[in-house]
């Protein structure tokens, strides 16, 4: 009888202790399952809410036609993004994608002359970018750039505010989609480090964006960026046009916009 309950004041602690491990990961995985679902309930809401947009907007204005362009390019980026996502980061990656695109609608209606909807959700990067405030106009390699914080058909080409290249690029309308370009050659190269230098620098007495990071985020890689560059790098034929597209790192969250569809 002694070896019976010596056996049983063994056992009852590893019982005990089988059975909250079993229970602990019931509810991990359980709460794990509740996240991912979340995500892609979140992700889908932002991308059906773009799709809609997308359907419904027209315009002629090349602007217009320019910011739908992107807005769909971003449409279809989200829609491959869920197809393939498994996990709570991919669903997130989707529903900044379906943001951003949300973004360019919002850009596109503005160029309509309608109400734009109510703002996004704004990432840390486009805080720190900040957004053109007044109509700017520079030469770069022999080419005039233009910025400003409105449509216009000198300024066409929207850009929602983010990161290029580990640096700050404001939100706003521009000649060219300068930005592209430099996604691609690298931000580091010489002839994107003067679009830079020209449009944003600090050293201006009238920069032309509001923001607070562009001076830390660009005074610290010019030199890298004329180091870095020295050659043939970015320099080519001096041409700032579109070579091709790529998303940016805007997201957030929340659900501000509410049940709009097509007409917000």
């Amino acid at each position: 009888m002694d070896t019976v309950f010596l056996i049983l004041f063994l056992l009852v602690p590893i019982l005990v202790i089988a059975v909250a491990g079993v229970v602990g990961f019931w509810v991990l995985n359980r709460s794990r399952t509740r996240q991912l679902a979340d995500a892609r309930e979140d992700a889908l809401r932002w991308y059906e809410r773009l799709g809609g947009q997308v359907m419904n907007l027209h315009g002629d204005d090349l602007p217009v036609k320019q910011a739908l362009l992107d807005a769909g390019e971003r449409y279809n980026a989200a829609g491959s993004q869920l197809e393939r996502a498994k996990s709570v980061k991919q669903y997130e990656l989707a529903t900044e994608t379906a943001l951003e695109g949300l973004m360019y609608i919002r850009a596109a209606r503005t160029a309509l002359g309608i109400d734009p909807g109510p703002e996004l959700p704004q990432l840390a990067s486009q805080r720190r970018a900040g957004a053109i405030t007044k109509e700017r106009e520079v030469q770069v390699q022999g080419q005039t750039l233009r910025a400003g914080p409105q449509p216009g058909a000198q300024t066409p080409y929207y850009y929602p505010g983010g990161m290029v290249g580990n640096r700050p690029v404001p939100g706003g309308w521009y000649s060219t989609p300068w930005w592209k370009t430099a996604l691609i050659a690298g931000a580091g190269t010489i002839g994107t480090m003067m679009v830079m230098d020209a449009l944003f620098s600090p050293s201006f007495a009238d920069p032309g964006y509001s923001g607070g990071g562009y001076d830390q985020g660009f005074d610290s890689g010019y030199q890298e960026g004329l180091d870095a560059g020295q050659g043939d790098a970015g320099q080519g034929d001096g041409s700032w046009g579109d070579a091709g597209d790529s998303g940016g790192d805007f997201g957030g969250g929340g659900d501000s916009w509410g049940d709009f569809g097509g007409d917000f």
